[in-house]
């Protein structure tokens, strides 16, 4: 399918984020720095260092442009200072600033043409430094599949410019050890531009059950990647790695999620070490977010908190009283007892 042009966003994502209305309205955000200075919770606290500041359920079951509007697993600010979202059905979606609705939509593939099956995303922003080895600045999007796994370079219209070199032992069996839909779950740059990482969701055949691989890529000076260190991080029992995040100081805010049937979904923040001390990383809990309030939300299934969902996709879109602002969605997987949710969360990091 050709693929169309993302239209412009009409708004900048930090202004849109603090919109009245884009979520569901909640405290004031001034409300949780007094709180915190008094060693109270803040408000709408999920736990002392992360506060739920409103979701919305917009989204859910619409479609833009003939495409699905859902099946959501990778945020990603883009450097037009919109949100570029993505589908795990191989559509990449410029949402408005404000309001989080559809603007733009492209469809991805691979390079026979078909779908990916496509979990992380990075917006790579233009730098004047850092050009790819055709000589062009680099303003173009990074997106992981799971399936074999792999990295694939796009333009900004889904043109497929290239492909990053992945170790053999990742690959999904039985070329290597991966897991069949548990690789390539969650993807980061870390501050500076200079270095990608891209998590595993499940252990690889033969590692302990709660240790999962995360890759990193040192890109050249021609703009491109070559291959890094590998590093390890260790899970919470029965839960994997949904998405990988980088904090603007270069730790890893890691989502750990896992499901269970009559039960519900188990979502959990966590702050991992900077990668590049030692090869394993270490992490502390920030948040479960079953304590979160609810809010007033709803779930078609059996949860611990109505609030909670199939979350998958996060990014950090800015600041707020020493706290980031931090963005999560929900994979509804097309399905009519999950919902495309999205929350607002601030996290102390």
């Amino acid at each position: 399918m050709r693929p169309r042009t993302l239209r412009t966003a009409l708004a900048t994502l930090t202004a849109g984020l603090a919109a009245a209305g884009c979520l569901t309205a909640v405290a004031p955000a001034t409300a949780a720095a007094p709180a915190a200075a008094q060693g109270r919770p803040p408000a709408n606290a999920c736990s002392p260092a992360v506060s739920l500041t409103g979701f919305t359920d917009a989204l859910d079951k619409t479609t833009y442009d003939g495409a699905y509007v859902g099946n959501l697993s990778a945020l990603a600010p883009d450097r037009r200072g919109s949100l570029a979202a993505l589908s795990d059905r191989s559509s990449l979606f410029r949402l408005d600033a404000r309001t989080l609705r559809p603007r733009g939509v492209v469809t991805l593939a691979d390079e026979s043409g078909a779908a990916l099956d496509a979990e992380g995303l990075v917006a790579d922003l233009p730098h004047s430094r850092l050009r790819s080895s055709g000589g062009t600045p680099t303003g173009t999007y990074l997106v992981s599949s799971e399936t074999e796994p792999s990295v694939r370079r796009y333009s900004g219209t889904g043109e497929l410019l290239g492909r990053l070199p992945v170790p053999d032992d990742l690959r999904t069996a039985p070329e290597g050890r991966g897991r069949a839909n548990g690789s390539f779950e969650g993807l980061t740059l870390l501050p500076g531009g200079r270095t990608l990482l891209a998590s595993m969701e499940y252990p690889l055949d033969g590692d302990p059950a709660d240790l999962v691989r995360i890759q990193s890529w040192q890109r050249t000076r021609h703009g491109d990647f070559r291959l890094g260190a590998q590093y390890t991080y260790r899970t919470d029992p029965g839960l994997g790695v949904s998405e990988v995040t980088a904090a603007p100081d270069g730790r890893l805010l890691v989502l750990e999620r896992g499901f269970t049937a009559g039960v519900g979904n188990t979502v959990r923040l966590q702050l991992a070490d900077r990668p590049g001390r030692g090869t394993a990383l270490h992490k502390r809990l920030l948040a479960d977010l079953a304590d979160c309030p609810a809010l007033g939300a709803t779930a078609e299934q059996p949860q611990p908190n109505p609030l909670l969902d199939n979350f998958e996709g996060m990014a950090v879109t800015g600041r707020s009283g020493g706290r980031l602002e931090v963005l999560v969605v929900s994979d509804d997987n097309q399905n009519a007892v999950q919902t495309t949710r999205f929350l607002r969360l601030r996290v102390r990091a």
